[in-house]
């Protein structure tokens, strides 16, 4: 008999088929070591498909692709290479030459780019309302402080499950800021404020989501 199967296992769970690929290993390396890496550990994923590390570097644009690209070449001398390396970086106020830079050291790499212009929370911001017009750094803790109701803190590890459930909402509003500044001739990362990639390093990782306990007649 021929073998239709597709190149992974099917395992029934509950009534319910999941589909069993081959582990990955992801590496995501963030400038900063709490806002945006607390943001990544919240998913809630599959572990039996996906590794997922998060790490915040204190590094920022290029030096923090310089970085991933060691943790590259080691991971790879170790035998144990990532899939997929992400580095996510705001714009703020760094040299446009070294923000530019760390695009071009990605690129030549095979490393992924999430960034925002200003800043991370601009991701945040995305999840109540939309923005075409530019922010300063300083207007994004006021912001979210009163859409969350409550003081927003770069330290909260919970920001993830506070912002969940409005999540689709954040990918369509960071779609139409992506076709925005298409039509306006196009998104340069280091001159587009507001603008963010950060929708699709989401994206990706929502592949690997956890899938919730089986349904029961």
């Amino acid at each position: 008999m021929p073998n239709n199967r597709k190149p992974w296992d099917r395992h029934g769970t509950g009534g319910r088929t999941v589909e069993v690929r081959t582990r990955r290993r992801v590496l995501i390396l963030c400038e900063d070591e709490k806002s945006s890496r607390l943001y990544f550990e919240g998913f809630h994923l599959d572990t039996r498909r996906v590794e997922v590390l998060a790490v915040g570097t204190g590094r920022n644009t290029d030096s923090l692709v310089e970085d991933a690209i060691r943790r590259k070449e080691r991971a790879n001398t170790a035998g144990q290479p990532f899939n997929e390396i992400w580095c996510v970086f705001d714009r703020d106020s760094f040299p446009a030459q070294n923000f530019n830079r760390a695009f071009q050291l990605a690129d030549a790499h095979g490393i992924r780019v999430a960034w925002a212009n200003e800043a991370f929370e601009l991701w945040y911001l995305l999840h109540f309302n939309y923005h075409d017009t530019g922010l300063s750094r300083r207007e994004f803790e006021p912001r979210l402080s009163g859409l969350l109701k409550v003081r927003y803190e770069k330290n909260d590890d919970t920001i993830y499950e506070k912002l969940k459930a409005r999540q689709p909402q954040a990918m369509k509003y960071a779609r139409r800021l992506e076709k925005y500044w298409v039509e306006m001739g196009g998104c340069n990362p280091e001159s587009a404020n507001p603008s963010t990639s950060v929708h699709k390093l989401v994206e990706f990782l929502n592949q690997f989501e956890e899938l919730g306990p089986a349904d029961t007649d």
